[in-house]
């Protein structure tokens, strides 16, 4: 499996450029202070869609044939991946059949219902998405589009670290959260097609600590009922992502739920922005690292929050 380039990452910046946002990086001496290092927040936050996954989708969507894309697309996700295929289906005009998982947070369900995707619930597990997903594709005949097993998609969501790069010439670490590994592979590639010497670094919940153990065992290992309130990081590396991540990442960094909430907490007061669980997971790993001086992008994934059930 030869796997997305740097190149694919500089073409899939071309190619969305006119459907998404150039999302600002933004900085607080607050939160530097509390979390003991140079933060540098690219705010995917305030991305379209409000998550980094509307890269990936957009290059995906685009780079299908006419005969292909008039099939429609299917894919499995907990929200964001589904609120932007969604989107990125209905800018070009083509059906969208999403799987979801019944727990998944109500903001997230309503969102891809508004942009007119069908939704098909299934059990919160990987087994139970894929096999909904198989069923959606052999009903309607859509091309799936993986949330993060995709060279394009991959490509597509490192689109956010080479603005980064590109805008934050003299970094010294990207953190990144890291679920099925679509954002930290493309994140990996984009920073190390810049700077081979930025240090690469994954944020993971301890309750879903998949590739953590994975990386340890050298090789992917399932991810098996996770329980974290991070709800965008309960899914498990592919083969894919795993050997982009195992290439690149200098070390996986995990997080307990508690730290978390907290790091959530001091995003939303000290710097203002609104960002979900998945996105503090970065934070958060920034706080348990040892980078005082260091200056470090953190990838802000997204910002969709269920406000009715807030972890505080």
């Amino acid at each position: 499996m030869s796997g997305p380039a740097f190149s694919d990452v500089l073409a899939a910046a071309a190619r969305i450029a006119p459907h998404v946002h150039h999302t600002p990086v933004v900085r607080s001496h607050l939160l530097d202070e509390w979390a003991g290092a140079a933060m540098h927040l690219k705010t995917e936050n305030l991305q379209r869609v409000g998550a980094f996954k509307m890269r990936g989708a957009t290059n995906a969507v685009l780079q299908l044939s006419d005969e292909v894309a008039a099939r429609g697309v299917a894919a499995h996700s907990s929200g964001n991946h589904a609120q932007a295929l969604a989107l990125a289906a209905r800018v070009r005009g083509i059906p969208a059949h999403i799987v979801m998982p019944r727990d998944a947070p109500a903001v997230k369900k309503a969102a891809v219902a508004g942009y007119g995707a069908r939704i098909i619930e299934c059990e919160p597990t990987q087994a139970a998405r894929e096999a909904a997903v198989a069923d959606v594709i052999a009903e309607t005949g859509a091309v799936e589009i993986h949330p993060y097993d995709n060279d394009h998609i991959i490509a597509g969501a490192g689109t956010a670290a080479l603005e980064l790069m590109r805008e934050v010439t003299d970094l010294d670490a990207v953190v990144a959260p890291v679920g099925g590994g679509g954002l930290l592979s493309g994140t990996s590639l984009a920073v190390h097609g810049i700077d081979p010497a930025v240090r690469v670094i994954g944020a993971e919940p301890l309750a879903a600590d998949d590739a953590a153990r994975s990386l340890a065992a050298g090789h992917p290992l399932p991810q098996p009922s996770p329980t974290t309130i991070a709800d965008g990081l309960r899914t498990g590396l592919s083969e894919r992502t795993f050997a982009i991540i195992s290439a690149h990442a200098e070390q996986i960094v995990t997080v307990t739920e508690d730290q978390i909430v907290e790091a959530m907490r001091m995003v939303w007061t000290r710097a203002k922005l609104i960002i979900e669980p998945s996105a503090a997971v970065a934070v958060a790993a920034v706080r348990s690292l040892d980078l005082r001086g260091a200056r470090t992008g953190v990838i802000l994934s997204g910002g969709n929050v269920d406000l009715d059930a807030l972890p505080w």
